[in-house]
């Protein structure tokens, strides 16, 4: 383990973090979640994974929470601006464990589906099942990636830590759009978004639960602010 912080460039730190990722000892295929709040830079860091692990013969399963949402009526049924509803009923997890993570684990039968629910058109999809392989890896990325009902079944975490003046810098960059102001952008980031990773900071604690935590505020020079080893077994909760 180093306690220290680290300073590194972006192609030392997806080296460091691939070469990590092939040498997890298992004999299933490794779970990986990539942690963080919303415009951390989770979904760009799982993607540039991806060739870094491949390169060593071990083929990678995509995966995010954004596959694994609820339907409109319940994501909102507290109201749109409600935190509580973001943190609470945003993610249908049975189905994030039951079609991807349990298959893949030590007893599983390693036939998947990396989807349930398309929320952009708020329908139940039929995503194909799969069937992995002992050596492959799954990159899921996702907020809330560490609560309890996940918290188990993963077999290395990474948190990107990012405070959020900066993920609202980048959400007003991504997210803003033909009807959408900056104004109500901004509003709605604060009143449920970062209200509702509030609850998920404060009460599950998931920087100090990861095993690697990267400082990714400037993602050309994140900073390795612990790596920890995994242990021989899954993690076991907290």
């Amino acid at each position: 383990m180093t306690a220290e912080v680290q300073a590194t460039t972006r192609e030392e730190l997806l080296r460091r973090l691939g070469d990590a990722i092939i040498t997890v000892p298992r004999t299933h295929p490794l779970r990986v979640a990539i942690d963080g709040v919303d415009g951390a830079g989770k979904t760009t860091l799982a993607d540039e994974l991806v060739p870094y692990i491949e390169r060593h013969d071990r083929p990678v399963i995509r995966a995010s929470i954004d596959g694994f949402h609820r339907p409109r009526a319940a994501r909102y049924r507290r109201g749109v601006d409600s935190p509580e509803g973001f943190y609470y009923d945003s993610f249908d997890y049975d189905a994030v464990r039951t079609a991807l993570l349990d298959p893949l684990g030590p007893d599983g039968h390693r036939r998947y589906r990396t989807a349930t629910f398309d929320w952009r058109v708020d329908v139940a999809v039929d995503a194909p099942m799969r069937e992995a392989t002992e050596n492959e890896v799954l990159l899921f990325d996702g907020v809330f990636a560490q609560r309890r009902e996940l918290a188990n079944a993963w077999d290395l975490c990474i948190f990107l830590e990012v405070g959020f003046d900066e993920t609202l810098r980048r959400s007003l960059i991504r997210d803003i759009g033909p009807g959408t102001s900056p104004e109500e952008l901004q509003r709605r980031f604060w009143a449920r978004y970062a209200a509702g990773q509030r609850l998920y900071l404060s009460s599950v604690r998931p920087s100090e639960r990861a095993h690697i935590l990267v400082d990714n505020r400037d993602p050309a020079r994140p900073r390795i602010l612990r790596w920890q080893e995994p242990p021989s077994s899954v993690m076991s909760p907290k």
